[in-house]
């Protein structure tokens, strides 16, 4: 019977008595279920550590430069790792660190949430920024803010 109509005699379920075999074209099966999961893949999302480094003693517009460096990366759904390097005497003074992360978390506190508080690991201190929206929801928001454009774009150009 399976061979008249060109299709495959699948088993689907050997343990159960009787045995429930299908028909079906197997190559167009196993086609679709690649499908299914090449499709689940291209909806997944990976969140990305970002790294980032300070001095203690950093400048007002390095500082600012990082900052916004910061606030882009947790815009885009991704965690940030910033790091102090403390140099020489500069280690006998972590409360030093501990202010400007302090700062640094205040400033970004839109964007992102401190998921790890400060903490002494050698020469550096190190503090964790997670974003408040996950990267799944800045994909689709970014998407809406492109569309928007192109249609702005549009418009103007029928004008």
């Amino acid at each position: 019977m399976a061979r008249e109509s060109d299709l495959d005699l699948v088993e689907v379920a050997p343990t159960s008595k009787p045995p429930v075999a299908k028909l079906m074209d197997y190559g167009k099966y196993k086609y679709e279920a690649a499908q299914k999961v090449r499709e689940s893949k291209k909806k997944q999302v990976n969140t990305v550590l970002k790294s980032i480094r300070f001095g203690l003693k950093i400048d007002d517009h390095d500082y600012q430069t990082k900052l916004g460096q910061i606030t882009k990366f947790l815009k885009a759904g991704d965690k940030v790792k910033v790091m102090i390097v403390f140099r020489g005497r500069e280690q006998s003074r972590p409360e030093m660190g501990v202010k400007l992360l302090q700062k640094l978390s205040d400033e970004v506190s839109e964007v992102g949430v401190v998921e790890s508080t400060p903490s002494i690991d050698g020469r550096n201190m190190v503090m964790v920024l997670g974003p408040v929206r996950n990267k799944a929801e800045a994909r689709a928001e970014a998407k809406r803010a492109e569309k928007a454009q192109q249609k702005a774009e549009k418009k103007n150009e029928e004008n």
